[in-house]
């Protein structure tokens, strides 16, 4: 089992700190979550039963690419991933370069995790196509694969047409690509096209209901027999009985939050305020675990 942590809602300026300690404590990744902006006119409607947000339009989101590579600078093993990347909202090219050049600083401890998102006003903005963001995920999938081989490359898709080029740097090893998303369409997606795929965080039974599909698309698409990532998060108190649980269903990775909930990380200023509960963490539960 690996165990991962994320940046959301934290202070932009303490995730490399963050990143750093849970790199110390034997933590396998952590993940960036992406949202451009916050619309003063919020039309989309978000998938909660609310059809708004949980965070305010203040909460930051920094660009993931730009914090993974201060992240990977001051860490050794740490992977960083996102959960999840609106790859679509943005041009083929420039998730090609940032992912690329991500890895190759980071000396290939990156992954992929694309999804196609839920807010149009992001789209609009950078100027994508908001009704075609899965058909074009599909396509940006291989073409971002063709766009990491080096050398002359080229791409002629449905959606995007890319001239014989070169496009430095690019990885030293392939890039893992892994599919966010809860749709029929987005688990279809991960299981054919992807090597993995990155879940939200769910009662046990939801997960399991998650996981039995993903098992199933696999074998129909032949692909069961490949590795293949299942990340996601678990809402029940961790304990090491439960990760075991999760890995014998196929759970490959686990997002989790050493600090939830802890008065003095939400109150306090210092980033060394997170590490006692990393620590914790690290000792009553990773190192059980495995």
């Amino acid at each position: 089992m690996k165990f991962w942590s994320g940046t959301a809602f934290m202070k932009t300026a303490e995730a490399p700190l963050v990143a750093r300690l849970l790199d110390e404590a034997g933590f396998d990744g952590i993940t960036c979550s992406d949202h451009l902006i916050y619309p003063r006119e919020l039309t989309s409607p978000y998938p909660s039963p609310t059809g708004k947000p949980m965070w305010s339009p203040e909460t930051a989101w920094p660009d993931s690419w730009v914090l993974i590579g201060a992240m990977a600078a001051v860490t050794r093993r740490l992977r960083f991933t996102n959960a999840v990347y609106i790859a679509p909202a943005r041009p083929l090219l420039e998730v090609a370069k940032q992912v690329a050049t991500a890895s190759v600083l980071s000396g290939g401890r990156v992954s992929l995790a694309a999804g196609i998102g839920w807010m149009r006003e992001e789209y609009e903005l950078l100027g994508q196509d908001f009704a075609t963001r899965g058909r074009r995920l599909d396509e940006m999938i291989p073409a971002l694969r063709a766009l990491w081989r080096g050398g002359w490359v080229s791409w002629d898709g449905e959606y995007y047409q890319v001239p014989e080029l070169m496009i430095e740097p690019h990885p030293e090893a392939p890039v893992p690509i892994l599919c966010g998303g809860e749709s029929e369409a987005a688990l279809r997606r991960a299981a054919r096209r992807c090597d993995g795929w990155v879940g939200a965080a769910y009662p046990w039974d939801e997960a399991v209901g998650y996981v039995t599909r993903l098992h199933a698309l696999r074998r129909e698409y032949g692909r069961d027999r490949e590795p293949f990532e299942i990340m996601l998060a678990l809402r029940e108190t961790p304990s090491p009985d439960l990760f075991k649980r999760a890995e014998d269903i196929g759970i490959t990775a686990v997002m989790c939050s050493p600090w939830a909930g802890a008065e003095d990380v939400l109150s306090g200023k210092h980033p060394e305020r997170y590490r006692p509960h990393i620590e914790r963490f690290a000792t009553d539960i990773i190192a059980k675990t495995r």
